[in-house]
């Protein structure tokens, strides 16, 4: 109890600068390796196996949107639910929700996995596979897909390290899986020369090493929280509050899975395999800075929650400031390198394709464009559901992705003279549209604060 009311009294009372960095930093350091972790297999992929490769990686996008958005629902849901009931000293159902998420991620794995398997090609096909990258992007996910019950698992316990208050552990497994595909993936690839399908298995064989640990972990009798054979049955009334609370993280995934799906088609009809390629290159640089920001959310959020019940709205307003500040920095910093030195970067991935460098070199360019202004976008988001504002929230997700995307990839390569530059400035310009919707809405809730304050 003692623990407890210090751990509080840290978030009603020391400076919202201090906390922010202490709690945002191992979070952030978390989401880079994970990043990184995606950056990796696109450069052993690019480097080892060749630049058509990399196209077919690109295709895969969608597809893993797809699953991510199953996934993050019942991860995002069960840990909400487990800290609540945890913070209502409910360790009974606690247990259960830790064996329920086991089930549901065991269940759900499998038949997506199997699901998706089946239909491979045509899926494929139908986002814009040709001849030459049909191949390699069906290599690559039939090895994901038939490890996608581990991934499940491994993402879905992983979110109960954090709910369960070990959030270095969380870290240490994130940190354990991009250790370990580091070490994999050029031991399949260049030495046993086993191509594409030697990086998804590496990612895979990365995932069953942590999974282990991860399970080592919640078998230990001694912590509240354990698994259990007993617990180890679905609750209709678990499964359901889960899935429900999960939803909108999972429309904001699907929304992503849509928007791949619809570039990678667009991309395909408007310059080939080779735009293909550039997009998935330039995707996979520009998550690594959007994952940055993300975990500087994470470590915003307890801190704006906390002082927003408690009333305390000027510390509220104090780290959302800071938030921006440093969200800001993240993301200029981004479109600085991603302007000036693009080329160096996408070399990496395709040394041997001249024309995919210079390709993904503009593109890249192009996609910063907006890079300044959409930290605020991102940490807007953030901060609404930190405060209980769900509806705002999630507005402000799909603004970006489905409200202006959307029709910006539809639009603009018909207002081009050329449509593949159309579709190279449809992020940039979703970006800006988003990012204005967003000033507008927490000027609004900062004058609300206020208000009040002044009431």
């Amino acid at each position: 109890m003692t623990q407890e009311k210090n751990q509080f009294g840290e978030l009603a009372e020391k400076p919202v600068g201090k906390l922010l960095m202490q709690y945002a930093i191992p979070a952030i350091v978390a989401m880079a390796a994970s990043s990184v972790y995606n950056i990796v297999d696109g450069v052993f992929i690019g480097q080892g196996v060749g630049p058509e490769a990399i196209m077919g990686l690109a295709l895969t996008g969608p597809i893993m949107s797809l699953t991510a958005a199953f996934g993050a629902m019942v991860g995002v849901g069960a840990a909400t639910l487990m800290s609540v009931k945890l913070g209502q000293r409910d360790y009974d159902t606690a247990q259960c929700i830790l064996g329920n998420v086991v089930l549901m991620n065991v269940g759900l794995g499998l038949l997506l996995g199997l699901g998706l398997l089946l239909f491979l090609d045509p899926i494929l096909l139908f986002f814009g596979a040709s001849s030459v990258t049909l191949p390699y992007a069906r290599d690559f996910m039939r090895i994901i897909l038939l490890g996608n019950v581990v991934t499940h698992l491994y993402l879905g316990l992983n979110s109960m390290l954090r709910s369960t208050n070990r959030p270095r552990l969380a870290m240490y497994a994130t940190f354990g899986t991009v250790l370990l595909n580091c070490l994999f993936a050029p031991l399949f690839i260049f030495v046993l020369g086993w191509g594409i399908e030697g990086a998804a298995l590496a990612t895979i064989l990365a995932q069953v090493c942590m999974l282990f640990w991860q399970l080592r972990l919640f078998s230990n009798p001694a912590d509240f929280i354990h698994l259990e054979r007993r617990r180890l049955r679905l609750q209709p009334k678990i499964v359901r509050e889960t899935l429900l609370v999960g939803l909108p993280q999972f429309l904001i995934n699907l929304c992503a899975c849509l928007v791949a799906a619809l570039m990678t088609r667009s991309l395909t009809d408007y310059g080939g395999d080779v735009a293909v390629g550039a997009f998935g290159i330039c995707n996979r640089l520009l998550l690594f800075v959007v994952m940055v920001v993300i975990g500087l959310n994470q470590g915003m959020q307890p801190i704006a929650g906390y002082n927003f019940g408690a009333g305390r709205h000027d510390r509220v307003v104090g780290v959302l400031r800071k938030a921006l500040v440093v969200a800001t920095v993240i993301t200029t910093t981004g479109f600085l390198v991603g302007t000036f030195l693009s080329r160096p970067i996408v070399t990496l991935f395709a040394k041997d394709s001249p024309e995919l460098i210079d390709m993904a070199s503009h593109a890249l360019q192009c996609m910063v464009m907006m890079f300044p202004i959409v930290g605020m976008q991102i940490v807007s988001t953030a901060f609404f559901q930190s405060i209980g504002y769900a509806h705002k929230s999630i507005f402000l997700s799909l603004t970006r992705q489905l409200i202006f995307l959307v029709p910006a990839i539809f639009l603009l390569p018909r207002l081009f003279s050329e449509p593949l530059e159309g579709l190279w400035h449809a992020a940039p310009t979703a970006d800006a549209l988003a990012s204005v919707i967003s000033v507008v809405l927490l000027l609004k809730q900062v004058r609300a604060f206020r208000a009040e304050h002044a009431a």
